[in-house]
């Protein structure tokens, strides 16, 4: 289902419905033209009746207030603001399951608010970095820290509508990572990746290599015209690399490979361990239209593995199985997915694209459940360089397709044109990609 549409488990976020933000607060007097023509637009939705008892109903039971009429007392009563906070406070930390004094429910409430600003500085940077200027946060928001002084600021009238909004879209950030952080500790899922990491280091890689001593090598590949597809590679050292200035359709990739012992043979390969930052989490549950913190926190350990052939990626998988007996537990491999042979690959992922090779599973092991991404080296140079099958591409991609990007940011407030900026964007990376 699409973050956009009034099904959406974010439709009071959205500017296209009753909830949206409006030049003015929401403070209209209940027979008002404008109140009127607002129960209007509810009649007949019964969804979205509910939807409002409930958002209405969690506003006063957070403030303590029983009418809309007592927020404008909170608003300009500092003392009494100060009061209603302080018992936030702790309705939150028993919501979150955060135990502790005040002191450290304000320090996870400091955190929540910083992953809420990184998912906004995450696409000034990346994704919409030629746009930063466009759609950076109000810095009375970013400053903002307080679930209370961001909900009162929706119906402060000294607020203009843009920064109203970004004061909702906080909030609703804020209470994404919170529920993605209980779920961290509720899995343990830090403690997991430490265990995840002494496994590889015990188990898997070859005991001749201390923990960080990488092999430098270089991929040198040539490019199809056609669509940037790798037609050769060849793997060089630091020496060789030296002597070679890439052409047109020509690259020279850096990859620091560790190396595994398979009877009695030391084989090369390349590996990122993937832990998501939070920003990245929160992004990844609004791309999926979910509010439950499982669809992000539950897939969070992840490995991408490079080989020189199909051959040394199939010797590397036996490896693995072996090593998790040696480390005293069995390991099954679970949703596989292989298309490194040839057989045609069916993507799930709104952007994905069908051309990506690779060898997908989750390999459930020690009381944990990981993600294996496994590439040659050319399908891994696809993965980099080819077009509609670049990761950069397929990142630009899904943060438009999902909605997200209209979702962060609404055409009404932000002026902006988002097809426009799509288009402009994915040639910008084609441009980056084949011309550096």
């Amino acid at each position: 289902m699409q973050i956009l549409t009034q099904q959406s488990v974010f439709s009071s976020m959205l500017q296209d419905g009753p909830f949206a933000i409006e030049n003015a607060p929401p403070l209209a007097h209940p027979f008002s033209p404008q109140s009127k023509a607002w129960v209007r637009s509810l009649q007949g939705n019964q969804l979205l009746k509910t939807k409002y008892r409930a958002l209405r109903n969690q506003i006063f039971d957070l403030l303590g207030i029983n009418h809309f009429d007592e927020i404008l007392v909170l608003i300009h009563n500092q003392r009494l603001r100060e009061r209603v906070k302080r018992r936030s406070w702790r309705l939150l930390g028993n919501m979150f399951g955060l135990d502790g004094t005040s002191r450290e429910v304000i320090r996870h409430l400091h955190e929540y608010a910083r992953t809420a600003d990184d998912v906004i500085s995450m696409l000034c940077t990346r994704v919409l970095a030629p746009y930063s200027s466009h759609i950076e946060t109000t810095n009375e928001i970013v400053a903002a820290w307080d679930p209370v002084d961001l909900l009162l600021a929706l119906f402060d009238d000294r607020y203009h509508k843009k920064a109203r909004f970004e004061a909702k879209r906080k909030l609703s950030l804020m209470a994404l990572a919170a529920s993605i952080d209980q779920r961290e500790r509720e899995t343990r899922i830090a403690e997991k990746f430490s265990e995840f990491l002494n496994f590889l280091n015990a188990h898997v890689w070859s005991p001749d290599y201390k923990i960080g001593d990488l092999d430098i090598r270089y991929l040198f590949s040539t490019h199809s015209p056609e669509d940037f597809s790798c037609t050769s590679v060849v793997v060089l050292s630091e020496q060789q690399a030296q002597t070679v200035t890439p052409k047109t359709g020509e690259k020279l990739t850096l990859i620091k490979r560790r190396r595994f012992r398979d009877n009695g043979v030391d084989i090369p390969v390349y590996v990122t361990i993937r832990r998501k930052p939070p920003a990245a989490k929160v992004l990844k549950l609004l791309r999926k239209n979910e509010k439950n913190p499982a669809a992000a926190v539950d897939d969070e350990l992840g490995l991408m593995a490079v080989l020189n052939t199909v051959s040394d990626v199939k010797r590397f998988v036996r490896h693995l199985t072996r090593s998790a007996t040696r480390a005293s537990s069995f390991m099954t491999l679970e949703d596989i997915s292989d298309t490194l042979t040839g057989d045609g690959y069916h993507p799930t992922n709104t952007g994905s694209s069908g051309k990506t090779p690779m060898l997908k599973f989750f390999a459930r092991t020690g009381g944990m459940r990981i993600e294996f991404i496994i590439h040659t080296s050319r399908s891994y140079l696809n993965y980099i360089y080819q077009r509609d099958v670049a990761h950069d591409e397929y990142e630009v991609k899904r943060i438009f397709d999902t909605g997200v990007a209209a979702f962060l940011f609404p055409p009404d407030i932000y002026r902006l044109d988002l097809e426009k900026i799509r288009s402009h964007q994915l040639t910008w990376v084609r441009r980056r990609i084949e011309e550096h």
